[in-house]
């Protein structure tokens, strides 16, 4: 079987986005101009949701209360990260008697260091990982084929995102915006397969060549869904089968998780699995979920000789240290705030730049990676509030995105900004200036829209202008109130 060299972790304008901070703005706007012209890509994004719609409603529909599900799930999200301090030391006192190695990681270079240095002592030839966004937090594939190893993703999406030279699109459907025919090119390109338009047969091509990667690999790594305080579990949640592999079968197992992940217990986890399975990916509950507890034990049949968590902070309890935007943390990765974000829909995944996209990512980005150099992900809203409404933890996301803005105002206005304000304040507080420049407005409406003034030429790109007010608001209300 030929050996799948890894492609670059990504070639794609996001990369070099997330390469370069300082011209994530100019990026993200160039994108997203491209993008927003992409119909055919527009439709098919949306089509894929479509069927998503349908099924998270009818699998809502079952619960006997959605909205008190959602408090439920909230309150146990709320305990857990106002009890941090208290239950990550239980948790890891639980998962060391069980045999496991716990490894702590203040930011993403010590996270990396880690890895590396574990993957050194096992003399690891092969790795197999399975899907992990926090992997891709760190950039944890770069540097491992950069220092000679071969990396190869068992998740399907990510299997498939990998060979594409490509980061995720979307962190729970990783390669949504892949059609068939291409993924079938793809495959017989680094596969050697043959053409199939049929989903089955996709399948079944990456699973016979998964198989034997499973059995050669030295070291398997995860993510984790939940980290269980009760009993030192990690729970990993999926459809394919493909994390039970890569934990089982290689020598050494090591899962990376950041440290919001940890819950109280059991009840808790039986409260938000099928919340995440719901509003992820509109599943009564997700195909496979495993709880791993360390090592394997004498008499059990398969399992790793080491098993080791990294918990990685990288700015996490900074968030944890603001009380207006620390549920945030409360997040469980479902995707469901991205389903239904018109923003995400039209200018796609790849336009962040970040780790995580749509409304979610659009708030801890700024968190995790600066403020100063991310903040305009905080403006990529609609502020619609459908991500609100849709998050089945109760997140606040889009006022927390107007959180952001006011936070990147205050401490990093731009010139340009505080010379908008300062005139509009003058202007304000002169009601004929203000009438004047009103008529001044309606007078030049027309003319704008001809002439597409810089300012506003990307806007009026993709927007008709309406025709001018014959008369001010005042006029009018004058005039009605004879």
């Amino acid at each position: 079987m030929a050996t799948l060299t890894s492609p670059p972790e990504s070639t794609s304008p996001a990369a070099a986005a997330a390469a370069s901070p300082r011209t994530a703005k100019k990026r993200f706007l160039s994108d997203a101009a491209t993008h927003v012209r992409d119909l055919g890509h527009r439709l098919f994004v949306r089509k894929a949701l479509g069927g998503y719609y349908v099924n998270r409603d009818a699998q809502k529909a079952r619960f006997r209360d959605w909205e008190h599900a959602r408090d439920a799930a909230s309150l146990a999200k709320w305990s857990a990260v106002n009890r941090l301090d208290e239950l990550l030391p239980r948790f890891v006192a639980n998962f060391e008697a069980g045999g496991g190695q716990v490894h702590w990681a203040r930011d993403a270079n010590e996270a990396r260091d880690i890895i590396l240095r574990l993957v050194r002592e096992a003399k690891a030839k092969a790795i197999v990982k399975s899907k992990c966004m926090t992997s891709e937090e760190i950039h944890l594939n770069a540097l491992l084929e950069g220092e000679g190893f071969g990396v190869v993703e068992s998740d399907l999406g990510e299997f498939i995102q990998q060979l594409r030279g490509e980061p995720p699109y979307h962190f729970v459907f990783p390669c949504m915006h892949v059609r068939r025919d291409e993924i079938s090119d793809l495959f017989k390109e680094h596969l050697g397969s043959e053409p199939t338009d049929s989903p089955e047969e996709l399948t079944m091509i990456a699973r016979r060549y998964m198989r034997q990667l499973y059995v050669d690999a030295d070291v398997g790594i995860t993510g984790a869904n939940f980290l269980v305080a009760e009993t030192g579990q990690i729970s990993i949640t999926e459809n394919e089968g493909n994390a039970r592999l890569t934990a089982a079968l290689p020598r050494v197992h090591i899962a990376l998780s950041g440290i919001e992940k940890v819950v109280a217990n059991l009840d808790d986890l039986a409260v938000l699995l099928p919340m995440l399975a719901t509003a992820g990916a509109g599943q009564p509950l997700t195909c496979y979920n495993t709880l791993y507890a360390g090592p394997r034990r004498d008499g059990e049949a398969d399992g790793p000789e080491e098993m080791h968590l990294v918990l990685l902070d990288n700015s996490r309890t900074a968030l944890l240290a603001d009380p207006e935007q620390r549920d945030a943390l409360h997040c469980i990765r479902c995707g469901a705030c991205l389903n239904v974000c018109p923003i995400f829909k039209n200018v796609g995944g790849f336009t962040y730049g970040t780790t995580y996209q749509g409304p979610i990512g659009s708030v801890i980005t700024p968190h995790l990676r600066g403020l100063a150099d991310w903040n305009h992900l905080s403006g990529a809203s609609s502020l619609c509030g459908a991500c609100t409404d849709a998050c089945p933890v109760r997140i606040d996301i889009h006022h927390h995105l107007l959180h952001n803005r006011r936070n990147a105002a205050r401490t990093a206005p731009s010139r340009l900004e505080k010379l908008g304000h300062k005139v509009f304040v003058q202007v304000a507080r002169r009601p004929w200036l203000f009438a004047g420049g009103g008529w001044l407005f309606r007078h030049t409406l027309g003319l704008a829209k001809r002439l597409r003034p810089p300012l506003l030429k990307q806007w009026l790109d993709t927007r008709d202008l309406p025709p001018p007010p014959g008369q001010s608001f005042r006029a009018a209300w004058k005039h009605r109130s004879r």
